[in-house]
């Protein structure tokens, strides 16, 4: 399953990077790309784990750049 989702906040290309790497490395995760110039979050996984990795990321975020955050 195949997902963008909007970020809000403020979001470096450095934090971008990182946060995309620990990401991609979730056990599901396809393909997991942050664009800080276009806020935009997507995120390819398996169906039935989509939901789990999306929380996942979101504490990932929380913890690389707080000021971001995922917006469904």
């Amino acid at each position: 399953m195949k997902r963008m989702y909007k970020l809000e906040g403020r979001l470096c290309g450095n934090c971008a990077a990182k946060i995309e790497d620990k990401v991609a490395k979730i056990d599901g995760v396809n393909k997991a790309s942050v664009n800080f110039m276009t806020m935009k979050f997507t995120l390819d996984t398996a169906d039935e784990k989509h939901a789990d990795i999306l929380e996942e990321s979101k504490k990932i975020f929380d913890v690389i750049e707080p000021t971001c955050t995922i917006k469904a």
